[in-house]
């Protein structure tokens, strides 16, 4: 008998759970009490090899899980029995006994199905090994049933037990056991569910231990048993396909459910060379013959379509767009249909209550994220604009847009209040981080003659514009209220700032004279306090020693709007009197000081892509922004304020500065233009360095070869000016930097010793010594030409404003683009690749009519460096 305390105990505990629950409870233990229980380290296990009592003990957990309603999930009565729960079935399905089996694995589903996974998970591992092993059962509802079970654990698995579960999948054996089942089925009736459910547990595998791929795509038997599934009506086969073939990476080049197939040898070719799955190399080899594939991936993509086949096909265009490379093949084989279908993702919705369903925002999410493809330049942002991508972001933006007839014959302030109030509203908020994104790479790629009347797109164009400063000036004004109170809508805010940022910046002068207008409109009535605000912010975030997210994201947004009101006269000459500049210098040194590198990721999760953590062999390069992207901000600002001539002289900048002298200054620039930065910071480095007499492109290597401009050993050339004055060259390196330099015959000459025969001829007699004498024009100017010549050496020159104009002139008849802008201080232009000091033409059969004495020199002294350097090493580690 129990004593009245523990009675009272028990009806307390109990308290919420049904009479009939609790009596399913007690059958429950009185079952698993027909068993043993046995103690292995903390764990209490059980185990029972009668038959009978295995089948009973199932049933009792069936009818006791099953009598679980969503309010006693959480009930200690239910939470304390997961445990015994799970021990009981990881014996009996172990035991494998036949007449348990089938109703065993069954309720292992349901188990994970109603349990949360928030209780679930702490035991749902010791369900792996055996839920593995009985895969390869005889009966075919068992095998789906464990199928099942272990794709849903799988899917929930959290990321520190992907190794010991990865080590499980291998002891059992676990794909090679799934790829034997599809083929050994492909004879028979083979079940639809059963092939979805080990389609859908391989392609999760697939993706997430790559480990996993090689086996599966080198399997020709599975390769011809899923072709043989292309022709199969079936939905189901059809997103389980799509999923598979997502995982393994090669999805055969066909045009899938619509249309014949292409040999499969022809694809084993193919795959010879390519890598498994998720694989950019296999991706790459499939585009090169891809036009069938992206076909069929465009028509799953299609309305007509059911929408788990439409995400499906979104799905997979993002992977194969996953770097740039990737993507602009994809684009050069089928651009106009895959924009379509991103359009026509992103307007086959309708609000019901103000809500939109679940399935048509999953689908709207899809598709946004595809049309980030408008990141990288190219010809699919010409399609963009005349399927109408603005009226399609202004229908997400503002609810399906209307009343744009009526837009036009408002006043200012009334545009302003319809366009705010449109966005105070809480509708489809998830997708504007989305949608501020493609409208700034939208504006920084336009063309400058971009003309918005062509395709009737003013009135959309103005009034995303006015939403977007609406909500940058918003998050500026409330600042530091909103990035503590609401971090959701800080993102979205930082993603509105980019992209005000991009639009003021725009090549398109139709964009850009509207985005300054319209942002100097808005900040009339607090622009002066906005703006303090953020001198404020980024003065205190130097004092600070902990920097988390959401300070991340104020200092940019703070960086976003300096930078975009020092475009902005009264605002920019604002910022200067208020020591705006001194404190974007003391930022950047910060930033390089402290090593912070925060790239934008940070800022956007929405960017953030399940898959790409998974992906193997993709050489994704870094955007042009990279992992700095508060030092760009600050570079950025700095420039601007240099562009439009708000210091009068640069010594003003470092006045009263102590640590941080001008020289500094520039040795920092040059730094950051030599290493490992990312091409929009090199870029604004370079752009402030002209302002400071630098002109061109610091690096490493120039500045070895730099050395050999005033020396004349090895040198092989002679330039002569009309004036009888002469400097002496090396071809080579003339040859390779600045050829126009060069006679049209000498480069004639060395096309012709290309064969490596006459050309290397004259050198080796000579020892190195030959002599060409080249005679330039009484035009060319002396002090211009030997500033050139720093520039083709060191990769950079030092030149007073005195010298510019003769410079560009020169320069310009050198066809030496990127020093001509450069010399013009023109802004650096989004996306474009930095310069390079690459000499390894020499080394190519043309180079053979030069000295290779600097070259072999350059490359034995560096030679040497790297090996004092590694015996140094060497010394240290044995000492």
């Amino acid at each position: 008998m129990r004593s009245s305390k523990q009675a009272a105990a028990a009806t307390e505990n109990n308290r919420g759970i049904s009479g009939h629950m609790f009596t399913l409870h007690q059958r429950l233990y009185h079952a698993l009490n027909l068993g043993t229980r046995y103690s292995e380290g903390k764990e209490r296990k059980w185990k029972c090899t009668d038959i009978e009592i295995q089948r009973h003990v199932v049933r009792s957990i069936s009818s006791f899980i099953e009598s679980a309603s969503p309010d006693t999930l959480h009930h200690p009565l239910v939470k304390d029995s997961v445990a015994d729960i799970v021990w009981a079935l990881v014996w009996i399905l172990q035991h494998k006994s036949e007449a348990v089996l089938s109703i065993a694995a069954n309720v292992v589903v349901k188990l994970i199905r109603i349990i949360p996974n928030s209780i679930l998970q702490p035991y749902s591992l010791y369900l792996v090994h055996p839920l593995a092993s009985v895969l390869s059962s005889c009966r075919m509802e068992v095998s789906i049933a464990c199928a099942t079970a272990l794709n849903m654990i799988l899917s929930n698995l959290s990321a520190t037990r992907e190794k010991i579960v990865w080590e499980i999948l291998s002891e059992t054996k676990t794909v090679f056991l799934i790829v034997r089942g599809i083929r050994e089925f492909s004879g028979g009736p083979m079940s639809t569910e059963y092939f979805q459910e080990m389609a859908s547990l391989l392609s999760t595998i697939l993706q997430k231990w790559s480990a996993s791929r090689f086996s599966v795509w080198n399997d020709t038997k599975l390769m011809e048993v899923l072709e043989a599934m292309h022709e199969n009506p079936d939905v189901s086969i059809k997103v389980a396909l799509l999923k598979l073939y997502s995982g393994i990476g090669i999805i055969i080049c066909t045009e899938f459910f619509f249309m014949n197939s292409i040999r499969l040898k022809i694809v084993k070719q193919l795959l010879l060379i390519c890598m498994p799955a998720l694989c950019g190399n296999g991706a790459m080899k499939l585009l090169q013959n891809g036009e069938a594939l992206l076909q069929m991936m465009v028509l799953c993509m299609g309305r007509s379509r059911p929408l788990s086949v439409q995400m499906e096909g979104f799905r997979l265009a993002q992977r194969l767009a996953t770097n740039k490379q990737g993507c602009l093949k994809m684009l050069s084989l089928c651009c106009e249909p895959i924009v379509k279908a991103i359009i026509d993702g992103m307007t086959g919705w309708t609000l019901s209550s103000g809500k939109i369903a679940n399935d048509q925002m999953s689908l709207l999410v899809e598709a946004c994220r595809l049309a980030l493809i408008i990141r990288w330049d190219g010809e699919h942002h010409d399609y963009f604009w005349k399927k109408g991508i603005d009226k399609v972001l202004l229908d997400l933006l503002l609810e399906k847009f209307q009343n744009g007839q009526s837009v036009h014959l408002l006043t200012l302030e009334e545009q302003m209040s319809e366009a705010q109030e449109a966005l105070n509203a809480d509708v489809l908020l998830v997708l504007r981080p989305y949608m501020w994104d493609i409208l700034g790479w939208l504006a920084i790629y336009c063309r400058e003659d971009f003309n918005p009347n062509i395709h009737s797109h003013e009135l959309h164009i103005d009034m995303l514009i006015r939403c977007a400063c609406l909500t940058f000036t918003d998050s500026v004004r409330k600042g530091w209220q909103i990035c503590q109170s609401d971090l959701s809508e800080t993102l979205r805010s930082e993603s509105a700032s980019r992209a005000v940022l991009m639009m003021i910046y725009s090549p398109c002068k139709y964009i850009a004279s509207k985005a300054r207008s319209m942002l100097s409109e808005i900040l009339k009535p607090t622009g002066k306090e906005s703006l303090k605000h953020s001198l404020r912010i980024l003065n205190f975030t130097l004092t600070r020693d902990n920097f988390g997210i959401p300070d991340m994201l104020q200092t940019g947004i703070n960086l976003v709007a300096l930078t975009c009101c020092a475009c902005l006269a009264w605002y920019r000459s604002y910022i200067v009197k208020s020591g705006g500049v001194k404190t974007l210098l003391a930022f950047i040194k910060w930033c390089l000081s402290n090593d912070v590198h925060i790239g934008r990721l940070s800022f956007a999760p929405h960017l953030h892509n399940i898959f790409s953590q998974r992906l193997c062999c993709w050489v994704c390069e870094e955007d042009w922004e990279g992992n700095d992207i508060l030092l760009l901000y600050g570079l950025w600002g700095l420039a601007e304020l240099l562009h439009y001539g708000s210091i009068s002289k640069n010594v003003d900048i470092f006045s009263g500065q102590v640590e941080y002298t001008e020289a500094q200054f520039v040795r920092m620039l040059q730094e950051i233009c030599s290493d490992n930065s990312a091409l929009g910071l090199k870029w604004n480095a370079a752009y402030i360095l002209s302002y400071f007499g630098f002109y061109g492109f610091p690096c490493k290597l120039g500045r070895r070869i730099g050395k050999a401009l005033d020396e004349n050993e090895f040198a092989d050339t002679r330039i002569i000016l009309a004036k009888g004055e002469s400097m002496s060259v090396h071809g080579v390196v003339l040859a390779i930097r600045c050829p126009s330099l060069l006679p049209p015959e000498e480069l004639s000459r060395d096309e012709k010793a290309s064969d490596g025969s006459s050309g290397r001829c004259a050198v080796d007699k000579q020892y190195g010594k030959f002599k060409k004498d080249i005679r330039l024009s009484s035009h060319v100017d002396n002090q211009a030409l030997s500033k050139l010549l720093e520039f083709v050496y060191l990769g950079y020159l030092h030149s007073s404003d005195e010298h510019v104009k003769k410079l560009k002139i020169l320069a310009k008849h050198c066809r030496l683009q990127p020093l001509s802008t450069m010399l013009g201080r023109r802004r650096p232009k989004w996306g474009t690749l930095f310069p390079i000091y690459d000499l390894t033409p020499a080394l190519a059969p043309t180079g053979h009519h030069f000295s290779y004495g600097l070259l072999l020199d350059l490359c034995l002294r560096t030679f040497f460096i790297v090996l004092d350097q590694r015996v140094l090493s060497f010394y240290i580690f044995v000492h």
